[in-house]
């Protein structure tokens, strides 16, 4: 049991977790494989109880951000085949290859540069206007095709990112240049073809030549009114004070007569960023402000008399609430929840 020294903790729920992920593989069940994108510590949700709960749900394919991450997965699973989305520097493929990490290949220079290596599985990232990773013309991906299948390389996927899935021509144009892109290969040759992302597979109708469904948010809940919410946040309340004018750094806030303001152990330096100034929290299931500047390590609620020292802050209470928090920031539910820092506990239930 991990011992709260601030009272202060993420509660991680893997039932719902297991639950929306198995909801996700029946609900795709026209794609033959499903890959969970687990990036940022599977969305700030961490420790590997989080990736058990998920492959229980019916994941046999994972995906991460960063070589790191699959480092961390390895250290619990050696089996499960993990791809990794970003930029592989050529002198770390061959521990990719040992340790079986795909890899993306993200333009022909890449292919160029790994050319030597064996035993290496790899995806072939499009570009297909997100324009940030990716090859974007059938002439390169022609000639990536050619290096690749002379050496001892396993072309095991190729994918695309939907950079705009609320825009149904920008979508589908994704889907016509993926085909342009691929126009001189055989795309069934391909173990995994894939497009992604949660909201893409949600709602637009499969691809003929797509196989394989990516997700991410919605294993979480988020942005999906069927699923169920995996993530909450909790403080408590350390002190009270009868206020009579500023509050915190800066005099931001400047009290309306006597008014009674809750100290709470938990600032920006564990994610909840000064922004959220004003945007309400739960006190007993009552809604209370955030007021004054946030602190590093701590922030300022007002309260009424029903409030007493020690009770509950809950910060982040259910997904409802985080997309409130998210409009309220002008972000979105994923920053959100990855803004949640490393120093908070994560309690799993």
């Amino acid at each position: 049991m991990t011992k709260l020294y601030r009272k202060t903790y993420a509660e991680i729920d893997l039932n719902n977790l297991k639950y929306n992920v198995n909801y996700l593989v029946n609900k795709l069940n026209n794609y033959q494989h499903h890959i969970a994108v687990v990036k940022a510590d599977c969305y700030s949700h961490y420790d590997i109880k989080t990736i058990n709960a998920i492959i229980s749900g019916g994941i046999n394919f994972l995906a991460v951000a960063t070589i790191e991450e699959a480092i961390n997965i390895r250290k619990y699973n050696k089996k499960i085949p993990i791809l990794c989305l970003g930029y592989v520097y050529s002198e770390d493929i061959k521990f990719c290859a040992k340790n079986n990490i795909s890899v993306t290949i993200n333009s022909l220079e890449t292919a160029l540069s790994i050319k030597n290596y064996k035993n290496l599985k790899v995806h072939i990232k499009l570009n297909t206007n997100m324009n940030r990773l990716g090859i974007n013309n059938t002439k390169d991906f022609d000639e990536t095709i050619k290096i690749l299948n002379t050496k001892n390389i396993f072309i095991e996927g190729i994918y695309t990112h939907v950079y705009n899935d609320k825009s149904k021509k920008d979508t589908l144009n994704q889907v016509d240049l993926f085909k342009k892109i691929t126009q001189n290969y055989d795309l069934t040759k391909v173990p995994f073809v894939h497009m992604g992302a949660s909201n893409f597979c949600l709602n637009y109708d499969k691809p003929e030549f797509v196989n394989t469904a990516r997700f991410g948010i919605a294993m979480y809940g988020l942005e999906n009114k069927d699923l169920k919410s995996t993530f909450s946040l909790y403080s408590h309340i350390i002190q009270i004070n009868e206020v009579d004018g500023t509050v915190g750094y800066g005099a931001r806030y400047k009290t309306n007569g006597k008014e009674l303001i809750a100290v709470v152990p938990i600032g920006y330096a564990d994610g909840i960023i000064r922004a959220n100034t004003g945007r309400y929290v739960y006190i007993n299931n009552k809604k209370y402000p955030i007021v004054g500047n946030i602190c590093m390590d701590m922030l300022f609620v007002k309260v009424d008399k029903s409030v007493k020292l020690n009770d509950q802050v809950v910060l982040i209470k259910d997904n409802n609430h985080i997309n409130y928090i998210a409009k309220y920031l002008n972000t979105i539910s994923y920053e959100v929840i990855c803004s949640v820092g490393k120093r908070i506990p994560r309690i799993y239930k």
